[in-house]
């Protein structure tokens, strides 16, 4: 016979499974997705990192649809390829039985900054170095160009804790899917072209894609907010 403790502990391991199941339908979870203890595990601050990832302040995000989460895969592209819909502000990592890892992404804030095509993770780096553009410092001069060297990895280097650098024909496109400073600009149209994702997300994506992995970014859509 299952004792009471047993039960009660059967019956919330069965609530927590349910309220997973209904993650992308915020309407019907069984807490508010904020207090979510699985979120919360998930955006918590790394540690064993050289500089500190601190915790995404989940109360300053407006949809959690943002959130990583196991989606049913929006596109027929290979399994391991990296599929990044500017449109709809995701980065889609194909795996196997038609399911696919969501990552929420911030993107360049003009459509003509945004690459756009297939590339290859050509190279990987932790904690990298950060250099603007001779574009960016022609178009901010006075924001970019005391950066024109570079800046160290480091908590306020704006590539955060990992870069995944895209190459065309052996060719660097100068761009990067990235950590970020700047949590709260998931889901929007706020960087200088790059990709960016949660620090705990670009973490979580540079563990499973190796070097020669397939990304596609989708064009943008006119009138795109």
């Amino acid at each position: 016979m299952t004792s009471p403790l047993n039960r009660r502990t059967m019956l919330a391991g069965m609530a927590s499974s349910l309220a997973g199941c209904v993650s992308q339908n915020p309407a019907h979870r069984l807490v508010d997705w904020r207090e979510d203890s699985g979120y919360a595990s998930m955006y918590a601050a790394v540690e064993g990192e050289p500089f500190p990832v601190a915790a995404v302040d989940l109360s300053r995000l407006a949809d959690p649809k943002f959130l990583r989460q196991e989606v049913t895969c929006p596109t027929t592209h290979p399994v391991g390829t990296v599929v990044v819909d500017p449109n709809r502000r995701f980065a889609h990592l194909v795996q196997e039985n038609g399911r696919a890892l969501r990552y929420g992404v911030g993107v360049g804030r003009m459509d003509d900054f945004n690459f756009v095509g297939e590339a290859v993770i050509a190279r990987k780096a932790e904690w990298p170095r950060w250099t603007p553009t001779p574009d960016m410092i022609a178009r901010e001069h006075a924001r970019y160009e005391p950066y024109r060297d570079g800046l160290p990895g480091g908590p306020t280097n704006p590539l955060g804790p990992r870069a995944l650098y895209l190459y065309r024909d052996g060719r660097d496109t100068l761009y990067r899917l990235h950590g970020t400073v700047e949590p709260w600009t998931i889901g929007t149209k706020v960087s200088s072209g790059c990709i960016r994702l949660f620090n705990q997300d670009i973490i979580d994506l540079y563990r499973r894609v190796p070097v020669g992995t397939k990304v596609v970014v989708l064009p943008v859509e006119t009138g795109t907010a």
